[in-house]
């Protein structure tokens, strides 16, 4: 689910980027000479932000997973030699 969400963030990122860089384009009245390096530093900026925004508010419901040692400690594991 996290690769879908990241997959669906990158196209808007990418929309985002082009219509700013657009805007930049028009109230300067030209085409930039870099405009894939401009291009470049908004998405990388804008990406950096966003996933690690989303790194960071994403749960993960995975409670599946509990090592031995925190089974034991719920629940402590007996047998019939320790009478």
């Amino acid at each position: 689910m996290e690769m879908v969400l990241f997959t669906i963030v990158a196209v808007i990122l990418y929309v985002v980027s082009d219509w700013i860089l657009n805007q930049i384009e028009i109230r300067q009245g030209a085409r930039l000479e870099n405009r894939s390096l401009v291009f470049f530093v908004i998405i990388g900026t804008l990406s950096f932000i966003s996933f690690y925004a989303i790194q960071t508010l994403y749960i993960k419901s995975d409670n599946t997973t509990a090592t031995n040692n925190q089974l034991e400690q719920v629940a402590p594991v007996t047998s019939k030699d320790n009478k």
